[in-house]
This record gives C-alpha cells, structure tokens and sequence, in this order.
C-alpha cells in the first residue's frame, strides 16, 4: 500500500514537472513557469506575428488580431504574404495591441501563451492575463540597429519557449552577417568620395509625404551613406521619424533622393511622389533633374519588417557604391532575405503594390 501511495506520488510530481517544465522571464521582469511542450499560442502587438514567423513557428498560432484579415490594397508585410492563411485564421482582438479577452476565452483550442509586444499600447499585459488566465509574455522587438541585442533576445525568448532554439540562433546569425557583409563593402570609402543621400516619405504610423524622414534610417547606417537628415542636425539627431523643412532639402539639393513606397497610400493626388513630381521648389533639386530618385520598399509597417531593412541596405549600397556591390543584384537578393527570413521570395509581389517602383530610378519629370 506505501508502495502504491509512493509510486502515484512519484507520478503526480513528474506530470506536474512535464507540465510546467519551463520557467522564463519576459521583458517586464516577470517570472513565468510555462509547459514545455508549448503548441498553441497567440501573438498581440504590432510584429509579434511576425517573430514567430521569423521563427518557422507561425502554424502555432491558433488566432490572430484583425490587421491579419484585412485586405488593404497596400502592404508591405514580407511575413503576412508568405502565410495567407492568416487571413482565414479566428480573429482574438484589434491591432495594435487592443485585445478581447472574451474572445480569447471563446478560441478552440485555447492558447496556452499570449505573447505581446509594445506592452504599453492596447490591453495591459497583467489584467489580460488575469482575465484569461493565460501566461502572457512581454517581449521587447528592439531594433537592428542600437537596441539589436534586445531583437534578439526577444527571439531567442519566443524560440526557446515555441522549441525553435535553432532556429532562432540562425536568425542571429544571418542577421549579423548580413550587416557585417554591408560593412565590409562600405567602410574604407573615403568620405569625399560619398554621395549625400536623403530618405523621404518615411512611414510613421501611416503614409506621409517628402517632407517625412528618418535621421537615423539603417540602410543608411550600414552602408555608411551621408544621410543629411542626420549630418547636418536639421531634423534632430534622436528623432527616428521626423519631418524636415522644405527648404532645408533644397538648400542640402542631395547627390541622390530616396522615396519609402509608403508614401503612395496618400493617391496620386497626394504624397512624397506626386511632391517630387508638381512642386516647384523640388523641380530645381539636381537628383530630381538628373534622374536620381530611388524607390525603396517601406520597411516600418505594423512596426519594423526587419528583413525588409536588409533588403533595401542592399539597394542602397548598390545604388551609391555600384563598385562595391558588382555581384549584387537588388531585386534577386532581396528574395533571398525573404526566403530566408520568412520562407517566401515576395519582393514581386510586394512591388507590384507600389506600381512596381521598388529598386529602380523613379521617374519624377
């Protein structure tokens, strides 16, 4: 009888032990202990689909928020085009964090983690997960640029946590090499032999115009471009988005104009493009004159689409470098981030949103 008595005990406390086997600690500090076979989960908060699709775990989420159902004639979300799926998946709350933990608790099969970025936007981490009773997990994107080692983290957090621990050290890998590689094309240009450069109509919760740029914009970054925005201090050096006079870029007249696609969301009537192309003062820029206005993909679409980063770094360095990037073609290689990334070449279809003017001169005259 104490032998039975033993022998169950003994099994309770292994059952208990497989079932919350994982203790991990999210970006608020907080202590979860969570199943270690986690295999049904949600994702709330702009880009957090989007790591674990990064991830090769996107057929774990049992639900999705309502940008996912939408069908805008715009966008430019790499890891949404590889998986329409997501499209016919139930909806669990508004974008942008604004969850409904009614409808969470009506999902079948339930999730057993609630993963959340921009924990201070929509639903409060800690009354949703009261509310459902679900572990609710904080993670904290980051950027590739001076908050990089934060990306990361979030995705070895989300990758130990979905059993993509692999996974999500090759992520890290790719990504580093990939910045290390524009790096060491770009480094030893001699700064008089660098062509200014200025971003326009940078994406910022929404569509802007010319006037729209990004002091710190990494494509610029990694290929060490003169990003005037930044060099001259004319749109703030800690400002990632911001606006600049009109006559500052015409004063700065850069050697080369680039304009984020985003733009085109404003009509033809409107916008960074249809500016380029009407208004006077910037008719008399030399870059708008001689045909060097560059179309790149807007990368900052329901937060950051990281790869798409890469992918323009890569036009950017051809574009100002050409010698430097002799065996790069823009276009191929950006399929080949997408694939890698999120599983999918897309850049095609994703140009063909925005009148297919990614990765070429756009015509302004």
């Amino acid at each position: 009888m104490l032998l039975r008595v033993f022998f169950s005990a003994l099994f309770v406390f292994f059952l208990s032990s497989s079932v919350s086997a994982l203790t991990v600690t999210d970006a608020l500090g907080r202590v979860h202990e969570l199943p270690d076979d986690v295999s049904r989960v949600i994702c709330s908060g702009s880009g957090c689909l989007r790591l674990l699709t990064y991830l090769q775990a996107q057929d774990l989420t049992v639900a999705v928020d309502d940008i996912e159902s939408r069908r805008n004639r715009f966008d430019s979300r790499p890891y949404a085009m590889a998986n329409p799926q997501f499209k016919t998946l139930p909806i669990f709350g508004q974008f942008r964090g604004q969850d409904n933990p009614e409808l969470i608790l009506t999902l079948d099969p339930q999730p057993q983690v609630i993963f959340k970025t921009y924990a201070t936007m929509g639903h409060d981490p800690v009354e949703l997960q009261n509310k459902t009773g679900i572990p609710v997990i904080v993670l904290d994107a980051g950027d590739l640029g001076g908050h990089r080692d934060t990306f990361y983290a979030a995705l070895r957090l989300m990758g130990r946590i979905v059993g993509r621990t692999e996974r999500a050290e090759s992520l890290v890998a790719y990504f580093d090499a990939a910045i290390a590689d524009l790096a060491r094309r770009t480094r030893d240009i001699d700064e008089s032999k660098r062509p200014s450069a200025y971003i326009g109509g940078v994406a910022y919760k929404g569509p802007h115009g010319f006037q729209s740029t990004e002091p710190t914009y990494p494509p610029f970054l990694f290929v060490q471009a003169r990003n005037l925005a930044r060099e001259e201090g004319g749109a703030g050096r800690d400002l990632s988005n911001t606006d600049v006079a009109k006559e500052k870029i015409v004063a700065w007249d850069p050697d080369h104009l680039f304009l984020d696609l985003s733009t085109l969301q404003m009509g033809e009537e409107a916008g960074g493009l249809h500016e380029l192309r009407t208004d006077p003062a910037y008719a008399i820029l030399t870059a708008v004159r001689e045909g060097r206005v560059h179309g790149v993909l807007p990368y900052n679409w329901y937060s950051q689409n990281f790869e798409s980063i890469l992918a323009n770094a890569y036009f950017v360095g051809k574009t100002l470098y050409p010698e430097r990037f002799t065996d790069i073609d823009p276009k191929a290689k950006a399929d080949e981030v997408y694939a890698f990334v999120v599983g999918k070449p897309v850049f095609n279809e994703m140009n063909r949103t925005f009148s297919d003017l990614a990765f070429i001169r756009v015509p302004v005259r």
